[in-house]
């Protein structure tokens, strides 16, 4: 037994598989994380069934640990999330010869309508915005003219708040008006700006950052008051505090503004390959689902105006 309480052989193909996870899939600490967690959660369960093996797992016993993941309580989505990340567990072990046939193949868990969160409405984004511009004109400060500039880009780009916490001042390119963004998997995409995304962060650039900036900003493009990389925190408060004095507005953070900027695109006629490639969808499926919003404030907006909807 190890220092997570179970046999030695899940211990080592779980530490096994989160170097796999950093060094070769490159992925995100938090992912990694993710995958622990949930991993944890599976060998604590075979390990209660009496196996000490691998080998010894069959599609029965990852079956009964889903359903006792159901009887806790669990949502659809995160016995989904947890039976895919088991199906990629078990795929590597097979794969790198830890077991011989791959028990999770016909794994299958819940289905799920995938729901977005509440959007944002064209006129409050543009409220939101100018209120953050005017409070940034009466202070004068450089905090509340990076504020501006972070939730330009935001809107503009659609990007993840950890891409943009991760941005660096050579990601910005002038002459295009595009910024390179690093995403999921340290995969590269450019992604256009708006003008008025691109004076924000000019007007931050050119004046606000020298007075933020210390020896431990570095390339970064956004820092904090303290002169480091902009923390993903301090970006979510960033977000929620300006939706929270625009009238209006639902709480969103910086994921509802790429829900809203990706609804506000195809909207306005976009097609969707264009949208998948901006926001970095591997899958063109994860972007459909912006298609379905648009259609229901169709059948809403139908509704609501037909004299016989």
């Amino acid at each position: 037994m190890a220092e997570t309480g179970l046999p030695s052989q899940f211990e080592e193909l779980l530490a096994g598989y989160l170097r796999h996870l950093r060094s070769q899939r490159n992925l995100a600490e938090h992912t990694v994380r993710a995958y622990r967690t949930d991993l944890l959660n599976l060998f604590t369960h075979l390990d209660r069934l009496g196996m000490a093996s691998l080998n010894e797992v069959d599609l029965r016993s990852l079956r009964s640990w889903l359903a006792k993941q159901h009887t806790l309580g669990h949502a659809r989505t995160t016995l989904q999330r947890r039976a895919a990340a088991v199906r990629v567990f078990f795929a590597w072990a097979q794969e790198s010869g830890h077991v011989t046939t791959d028990p999770a193949a016909n794994l299958r868990s819940p289905k799920t309508t995938r729901l977005l969160p509440p959007s944002l409405e064209r006129t409050t984004a543009a409220q939101m915005l100018d209120e953050a511009i005017t409070t940034a004109r009466e202070t004068g400060g450089p905090v509340a003219a990076r504020d501006v500039a972070v939730l330009e880009v935001l809107y503009s780009t659609g990007i993840r708040v950890s891409e943009l916490c991760g941005l660096d001042l050579n990601d910005l390119d002038r002459d295009r008006r595009v910024i390179r963004v690093f995403g999921k998997g340290s995969k590269e995409r450019t992604v256009p700006l708006g003008a008025p995304a691109f004076r924000g962060i000019d007007a931050w650039l050119a004046d606000a950052r020298p007075r933020l900036a210390t020896d431990q900003s570095g390339q970064a493009m956004f820092i904090g008051e303290r002169g480091k990389r902009i923390d993903p925190r301090v970006v979510r408060r960033i977000v929620h505090r300006s939706l929270r004095l625009t009238e209006g507005a639902p709480d969103l953070g910086p994921h509802g503004l790429r829900h809203a900027m990706a609804t506000h695109l195809l909207e306005g006629g976009a097609d969707l390959r264009s949208v998948q490639e901006i926001l970095g969808h591997a899958s063109l499926a994860t972007t459909q689902i912006y298609t379905h919003v648009t259609d229901e404030r169709l059948r809403s907006a139908f509704e609501q105006a037909h004299p016989r909807a």
